[in-house]
């Protein structure tokens, strides 16, 4: 099993991150990604648990079922396909700031695939992430 975790700090509030975060169609607009779709609704919230999303960068699509839903705390996903790696989950905990805003961490884990080995996909992985959560935290604090 691999791990790494990133924590980015934004001046937007747990609130206003938490919109963005849990918001699939928005992702396109400020992350790394040219499409961004929510392919299932959740069972009691759109955006909620069970919900399946998928997302188009280039010619790579992956698609994500969502695990965890804890408005404006807790967003967890795990990876259905695209990507050669497997048992892939991702948590991101926003917490307040004792002098205003908020810190993002996204800690990810996952085990290798064939032919692709997990310490080979680790260093992607780990930069993909942390630029995406700085997409997040930027996108928030304009938003404001």
């Amino acid at each position: 099993m691999h791990a790494f975790s990133v924590e980015v700090p934004s001046q937007a509030s747990p609130e206003r991150v938490w919109e963005l975060l849990a918001d699939t169609e928005t992702w396109a607009e400020w992350g790394l990604f040219d499409e961004s779709v929510l392919e299932q609704p959740g069972a009691s919230e759109p955006q909620g648990v069970g919900a399946v999303r998928r997302f188009r960068t280039g010619k790579r699509i992956t698609r994500e079922r969502v695990v965890a839903f804890v408005p404006p705390e807790h967003f967890g996903y795990e990876l259905l396909s695209g990507l050669p790696i497997r048992d892939y989950r991702a948590d991101v905990t926003l917490r307040r700031q004792a002098a205003g805003g908020t810190l993002i961490r996204w800690e990810s884990r996952f085990r290798g695939k064939f032919p692709v080995p997990g310490a080979l996909a680790k260093p992607k992985l780990e930069q993909f992430v942390r630029r995406t959560a700085e997409a997040l935290a930027g996108a928030a604090e304009q938003a404001q």
